[in-house]
């Protein structure tokens, strides 16, 4: 079992950035990548990016490439998800999800293990 906890989010302003955390636990051991995911409401549950623990290949949506870059520390057993120039469309509960074998990184159906996610409110 991984154990993964959200920490982070908050109520931004259009244009500012915020840092996203996630803490794992556990069989850390055998993860092979780990993700960031996002629901806005109404809407479904839609990658973000991932970061592939044996190499550190990234891999991220269109809509946030070139915005948000996600980075590990493995002294920690953290993921982060450094979100800059924030739009209002980035309004969501963003989650932090582990894959444990190889697989497509943007099917959420991929990931084994999923935090109890976070919101990133942003205003105009």
């Amino acid at each position: 079992q991984v154990q993964l906890v959200e920490s982070g989010g908050g109520t931004v302003q259009a244009g500012d950035s915020l840092r996203l955390s996630c803490a794992a636990s556990g069989r850390t051991s055998t993860s092979y990548a780990m993700g960031w995911f996002r629901q806005a409401p109404g809407k479904e549950r839609e990658f973000v990016a991932r970061i592939r623990l044996g190499d550190e290949l990234t891999v991220y949506s269109a809509s946030v490439k070139g915005r948000f870059t996600i980075s590990r520390d493995n002294a920690k057993n953290t993921v982060y998800l450094q979100m800059n120039s924030l739009k209002l469309e980035d309004t969501a509960v963003y989650y932090c999800a582990a894959q444990t074998s190889a697989a497509l990184a943007v099917d959420r159906k991929n990931y084994r293990y999923w935090g109890q996610g976070t919101q990133v409110t942003v205003s105009s």
